[in-house]
This record gives structure tokens, C-alpha cells and sequence, in this order.
């Protein structure tokens, strides 16, 4: 089974590029974010027209998530549970069942990025990991396979940016920051890219300023974290680049896992 996770920067602005690369890379499960528009205008029936489930959490202009399936998908949680208050679509979750494979339940989120840093989007941006590794762990305490899929604006590490001390002060690289990511995998999660690449040059990002694309100054920010029990059916994982060299692509690549049936039980 192949997942996927794709910040599309405005769907119906991209729908061309987005359309392209699916029918490239035909994944079985797709998770959006920065879709950029209201339930009503998602591109539903585009989607399902490529024979996918479609499930959409969005929001007028900005923010915005969405989950594509080509297998059976129940459970759905529209918004990250503990804050009523929060109402930014950031978060989807469900459970996808294929036919031929063990269920596995893919949550697709966009996290806060929270610039200027200090400041209160900082403090949103904190608040709000602590509550996705709170759904993180009551996940786990299940015992299933789990996939947290998507825009985490985190730069995990050196090696995930190409100057490190170009954004040392940023929100999506201060201490604070790493040290809350590294503490959802010290849960028993596993960052795919990472599993199937360790120290490669895999960048998911290129602002559209300063020619970062035609230079290559990219940042790593879309990451795919598996449970233990998803982590043992991992057997590919990569970043598909070129989309993001396309006229009129979105700044970020997509990014896929890809999973055996029933793991190595």
C-alpha cells in the first residue's frame, strides 16, 4: 500500500499539477494540506473520477486538509482533538482498510508553522504538537499500525536544511521545536525517510524566493512517522521531486511510504 502526503499550497490553483503527479504515482492513500478553500469547493468529484474515498476538513482562504483513499475508509476525525477552541483545519484522521492488507490508520495534519518566533503563533504552534503527541500516544496504547502524515513545519535536523545557520532563529527550526518532535519519536516512532534514507539529501520544500528551487536550498519538512507496527512493513520511502520543478507546482513535493500487507508477524 502506498501513502502519501502532499501540501498542494491551493488546490484549485494546483488541481493540474496535483491531477498529474496522481496519475503518476497512483498512491492508495493521498493526505492534503493548505487546500486553501471551504468543503463546498474542494475538487471532489476530479478525485473520484481516479477512483478515490474522498473526506475534506477545509477553510475559507486559508489552511485547510483533505484525505483521498482508493480503499474503504471509516472512523473519520475532522480537527485535532483537545482544544474546542482551536478551529483551524489542520487535521484529518481515518482508518483505511484494503481488501488484500491490514487496516492501517493514517492521521494527515499540518501543523502550525508559527512565525515570528517568539511570540504567540509560537505559542500555538507548541500547544499544539503537545496535543498531537497526546493523540500519538493513545494511538499507539492501541497497538496498530499508524501513520502520521504531513506538513509537520519542523526541520528535524542539520542535515535536513541547506543552512542551518540561515535558520537557526526560525520557528520551524528552534530548539524548542526539535526537542518536541524528537519527543514524539522517543513514542516508537519512525521517521520513514529517515529509515529508508539516513543522512540523504531529501528536502521536501524550496520557497519560491531567492531561486531557492534552482539552487537546491531546500528544507525537510514533510515527514511520514510510523508506528511500530507500521515501521515493520516499511519497504520504500522517497520524495518525488520533479513535481515540484513543474510550471505552476506548489512549493512542496510529495512525499511516500510504501507498505507490505500484513507486516513480518
Amino acid at each position: 500500500m502506498k501513502i502519501a502526503t502532499y501540501n498542494v499550497n491551493s488546490i484549485n490553483a494546483r488541481l493540474p499539477r496535483v491531477l498529474e503527479w496522481l496519475d503518476e504515482a497512483s498512491p492508495d492513500v493521498v493526505v492534503l494540506q493548505e487546500i486553501k478553500c471551504v468543503d463546498e469547493k474542494f475538487p471532489t468529484l476530479e478525485f473520484e473520477d481516479r477512483g478515490y474515498n474522498v473526506a475534506v476538513h477545509g477553510q475559507k482562504t486559508y489552511n485547510g486538509v483533505a484525505f483521498l483513499s482508493k480503499h474503504p475508509v471509516e472512523d473519520i476525525v475532522t480537527g485535532l482533538p483537545g482544544d474546542t477552541s482551536d478551529d483551524q483545519a489542520r487535521y484529518i484522521e481515518a482508518l483505511v482498510t484494503p481488501d488484500d492488507a491490514a487496516p492501517v490508520r493514517v492521521c494527515g495534519l499540518y501543523l502550525p508553522n508559527g512565525n515570528p518566533a517568539p511570540g504567540p503563533k509560537y505559542d500555538y504552534k507548541l500547544k499544539w504538537m503537545k496535543r498531537l503527541k497526546k493523540r500519538a500516544e493513545r494511538h499507539l496504547a492501541h497497538e496498530d499500525a499508524l501513520v502520521l502524515a504531513g506538513d509537520f513545519n519542523v526541520i528535524p535536523q542539520d542535515e535536513d536544511c541547506h543552512d542551518p545557520a540561515a535558520w537557526a532563529d526560525d520557528a520551524l527550526f528552534r530548539q524548542e521545536t526539535k526537542d518536541l518532535f524528537r519527543e514524539m519519536l522517543n513514542l516508537g516512532l519512525t521517521d520513514a525517510i529517515r529509515q529508508i534514507s539516513p543522512g540523504g539529501v531529501d528536502y521536501t520544500f524550496w520557497d519560491y524566493q531567492r531561486g531557492a528551487w534552482e539552487k537546491d536550498h531546500g528544507i525537510r519538512i514533510d515527514h511520514l512517522l510510523l508506528s511500530p507496527q507500521a515501521a515493520d512493513r516499511l519497504t520504500a520511502a522517497g520524495v518525488d521531486r520533479k513535481t515540484r520543478g513543474r510550471e505552476k507546482a506548489s512549493d512542496h513535493a510529495p512525499v511516500w511510504i510504501e507498505l507490505d500487507g500484513n507486516g513480518n508477524e
